[in-house]
């Protein structure tokens, strides 16, 4: 763990700011690569200037009103530090297919099949902006109570809510379940599904591991069921999405069935 990297002249260099930066790059290069053949490649370059500006407000919102409010209602000069790190992957998320979807109308193009190309490289974005988190200190998991765990160095949020005492690895699980689920995203393009599902099961998927991860995670307030505004987050992520999934599963049956009916007419 190390919050600063390296100083240059004075100035900080911060690891998650650097972490974060290469995973936005290696996330839109393979958005750029999926993407080959098709007619989204060449919106990707364009597309992801306007999509990561929207993630990172809406990363920051998330995160000091949802997450960190207590903190942040008593520290409003610090809610515009985003530098010192504290945006929520959740609020990202949100921010960044708003932005798409309002880019796909603007541009005539369709938001789920996109949706679809882009799923991949997002999750792996996801999976690398997890390490930023270790090397921050932060999105920390609680004690353990045992021997086994993290123990983060003095100058991380860790540290100074916990001290010196293990504490579960939620993050570091966090970013190895996205990069299963990087693999999975891989394996299932290459099955024919309804436009829109692939990127709906990385939804599904990715707020599974989140709500059972949020079980052992140390930073976030809980609020009805003793559960996290992630959790929460993540339980409105599964029900819509599982019922979008079945919306298109139908939608694309009655098509074929309808193709059926017109070719033997």
């Amino acid at each position: 763990m190390k919050v600063i990297l390296f100083s240059i002249g004075g100035i900080e260099i911060r690891s998650y700011g650097v972490i974060v930066a290469l995973a936005i790059l290696l996330a839109i290069g393979v958005a750029y690569y999926l993407s080959r053949g098709s007619e989204y490649q060449k919106h990707i370059p364009n597309l992801m200037t306007y999509v990561i500006f929207g993630a990172i407000i809406m990363a920051r919102v998330w995160h000091v009103f949802f997450f960190q409010w207590n903190y942040y209602s008593s520290h409003l000069s610090e809610i515009f530090a985003i530098w010192n790190g504290g945006i929520s992957i959740q609020g990202a998320l949100v921010g960044g297919f708003i932005v798409a979807a309002i880019y796909t109308r603007i541009h005539r193009l369709s938001f789920w099949e996109l949706a679809d190309v882009l799923a991949p490289a997002i999750i792996l974005g996801q999976a690398i902006g997890r390490i930023a988190c270790f090397l921050n200190g932060d999105a920390f998991g609680s004690p353990t109570g045992s021997n086994f765990g993290i123990v983060y160095p003095p100058g991380t949020m860790a540290f100074d809510v916990y001290g010196s005492q293990p504490l579960w690895p939620a993050e570091v699980w966090e970013g190895q379940w996205d990069l299963i689920l990087f693999a999975v995203l891989l394996i299932l393009r290459t099955r024919t599904l309804p436009r829109g599902v692939l990127f709906l099961s990385y939804n599904i998927l990715y707020a599974v591991g989140r709500f059972m991860l949020e079980f052992l995670r140390g930073d976030s307030p809980r609020y009805v069921l003793n559960w996290t505004a992630g959790q929460w987050t993540s339980v409105v992520v599964i029900l819509v999405s599982s019922g979008l999934i079945l919306y298109f599963l139908f939608q694309n049956k009655q098509n074929k069935q309808n193709q059926q009916i017109a070719a033997s007419e």
